[in-house]
C-alpha cells in the first residue's frame, strides 16, 4: 500500500516540478488554511484525500507559469491585502513607489481630493485612503471586472474609495482635483517580455508602440482635472522617465520630478501645474 503523501513530499513534489519552496509552502499553506510555520512543524502530517486533486493542479498551473497571486487569490501592497484575479493586474512593490510621493503631497489633517486613473484591484487609491483617512479618493477603470474586484477590496478594507467606470478622463467631466495619480500600461507592444506577463490582461500592460500611449492621453487631459498647483504622479517604463518629463514640460507642468523603485530606476515622473493654471 502506498505511504500518504506528506506536507514533506508534498513540497518535495513542487521542487521537483522546478517551483520554489516560498511558492509552494504558500500554495500549499493557502490549500490548508495554515502559515507557513505550521507546515514546518507538521512536515510528517498527510494530505487529505480531499486536498490532493487539489494539489496537484495547483502544481500544475504554477509550474505553467501562472502568478502565485491569482492562485492564492490574494497579494499583499502597501501594507493591504488584496484580492486579485486574472482581470487585474498583479499590485508590485515597485509601485508602493508612487503611493509613497503621493502621501508626501498628502498633509494628513486636511481634506485633498485624489483621483487615481486606471485603478485595478484598488491597490494605489486604497493605500492612499488608508495613509490618509481625510482624503476624498476617487478611481476609476474601463474595465468592469477590474472595479468590481477594487470594490471587493474597499469592502473587506473598510475604506471609503469612490469607483467609476470609464476609460481615463470620461468619468469626471467637471470635475478637478488636487492630486492625479496613475499606474496606467506602458510597455511597448513588442516587448519581449510581454511573453512572461502572459496570463495578466493585455489592456492593462500595453499601450502603442512607444507603450506612451496612455501618458499622452492622461496628461493632455490633466489641466482640467488638475485643482490650481493639483499635482499628477505617473509611474512608468524604467527607461522611459525623460520621455514622460518631457510630455510633462510640454504640457505646462512645473517641478517635474522623478522617483525611484525597489532597484534604482527611475520609475515615478510628476509635476504640478503653476498656480495660475490650474483655474
Amino acid at each position: 500500500m502506498e505511504s500518504a503523501l506528506t506536507i514533506a513530499r508534498a513540497l518535495a513534489q513542487a521542487r521537483a516540478a522546478g517551483i520554489e519552496r516560498l511558492d509552494a509552502q504558500l500554495l500549499l499553506g493557502h490549500l490548508l488554511g495554515r502559515d507557513r510555520a505550521w507546515l514546518l512543524a507538521h512536515d510528517d502530517s498527510p494530505l487529505g484525500p480531499d486536498v490532493l486533486p487539489r494539489w496537484a493542479e495547483q502544481l500544475r498551473r504554477r509550474a505553467a507559469g501562472e502568478p502565485l497571486a491569482y492562485l492564492v487569490g490574494e497579494k499583499e501592497f502597501h501594507g493591504l491585502s488584496l484580492a486579485v484575479t486574472p482581470e487585474v493586474l498583479i499590485p508590485r512593490p515597485d509601485t508602493e513607489t508612487l503611493v509613497d510621493w503621493a502621501l508626501e503631497l498628502l498633509p494628513p489633517d486636511r481634506a485633498r481630493t485624489v483621483v487615481d486613473l486606471g485603478t485595478g484591484s484598488g491597490a494605489i487609491a486604497l493605500a492612499i485612503q488608508a495613509a490618509r483617512p481625510r482624503a476624498l479618493v476617487t478611481a476609476t477603470d474601463v474595465s468592469a471586472g477590474a472595479l468590481a474586484v477594487a470594490t471587493r477590496n474597499a469592502a473587506s478594507l473598510q475604506q471609503p474609495v469612490t469607483f467609476l467606470q470609464g476609460s481615463w478622463w470620461t468619468p469626471l467631466a467637471g470635475r478637478r482635483f488636487d492630486l492625479i495619480v496613475s499606474n496606467p500600461p506602458y510597455i511597448r507592444r513588442d516587448d519581449p517580455h510581454l511573453a512572461d506577463l502572459g496570463h495578466e490582461p493585455q489592456q492593462a500592460l500595453t499601450s502603442g508602440q512607444d507603450g506612451l500611449d496612455a501618458i499622452r492621453l492622461i496628461v493632455s487631459g490633466a489641466s482640467l482635472h488638475l485643482a490650481e498647483a493639483g499635482w499628477l504622479l505617473l509611474e512608468h517604463g524604467w527607461d522611459q522617465a525623460a520621455a514622460v518629463a518631457e510630455l510633462l514640460h510640454a504640457a505646462g507642468f512645473r517641478d517635474v520630478g522623478h522617483r525611484q523603485d525597489l532597484g534604482g530606476h527611475l520609475r515615478c515622473t510628476g509635476g504640478r501645474l503653476p498656480p495660475s493654471r490650474g483655474v
